[in-house]
Parts: C-alpha cells; structure tokens; sequence
C-alpha cells in the first residue's frame, strides 16, 4: 500500500458570521484538538472567545485554518515551515521562495493561486463592529 496526498474537497463555508469549533473541525476536515493547538502555533489565528471560553471563529479564520491545512496535509510543510510561510506571505501565495522548498517533505509541486488574498475594508469594518457590539453586550 502506497501513501499518497490526496486533495481533499471540503465543503462550502456557509455566510454567517460566527462559527462553533465544532463547524469549523466539519468545515476544514481537522479535529477540534487539533484547531486548539493550531491555535498556539499560528499567532494569526485568534478565534474570539465568550463565556465558558467558547471559541467563535470567523470566515477568514476558517479561511486561514483551511489554508493551514492545506500548507500541512497537502503540501507536506512542518509547522515551522507552514508558519514561516504564512508570516512571509501573509497566508495567501501559493508558490515557495527557494529557500522554503526544503521545508516540504515530499510534497507535490504546489498549486496555482486559488483566490485573492484581498481586504474588504468595509466587511472587515462590519465585522469588528459586530464583535465591538457582542463583547459590549
């Protein structure tokens, strides 16, 4: 029997706001442990926290979770080499510089970009007045 990286097709985020760690483990096909410890490795991951320390992760969160695994699982990366990557291009380029390809072990060639890493300044204003609002509440 042969190992081989499969691309796993995962479903489509649903358009709400706010997202259980349950959701998210079901959304990106990795386990809610899993999710925490990401959590401490990947300072970009910040889900908010409510009573009961609930986490609440937000679309570009799942987004950034997605792509972390995808950089993990799929690309073959260590968790350094995943981090490095995600601080030097902010999570969104696809292709390595050359000193980053001794960091996957074994990996396929990487792929095309998928989707662009752009900021929409009023929906990530919409969303910081929403979280504003629920931690005033």
């Amino acid at each position: 029997m042969t190992a081989t990286i499969e691309k796993v097709v995962l479903p489509p985020i649903p358009a709400k706001r706010y997202f259980t760690i349950g959701e998210v483990s079901e959304l990106c096909g990795v386990k809610p442990h899993v999710l925490r410890y990401w959590e401490q490795e990947f300072t970009q991951l910040r889900p908010v926290k409510r009573r009961g320390n609930r986490r609440y992760y937000q679309h570009h969160e799942v987004l950034l979770i997605r792509r972390i695994r995808e950089l993990l699982y799929e690309q073959g990366f260590t968790i350094n080499g995943a981090r490095n990557r995600l601080d030097s291009h902010g999570g969104g380029a696809h292709d390595a510089p050359d000193e980053m390809v001794e960091e996957r072990e074994g990996a396929p060639p990487p792929a095309s970009p998928t989707a662009s890493a752009a900021v929409d300044v009023e929906q990530l204003r919409k969303e910081l007045l929403g979280v504003i609002d629920l931690l005033g509440h």
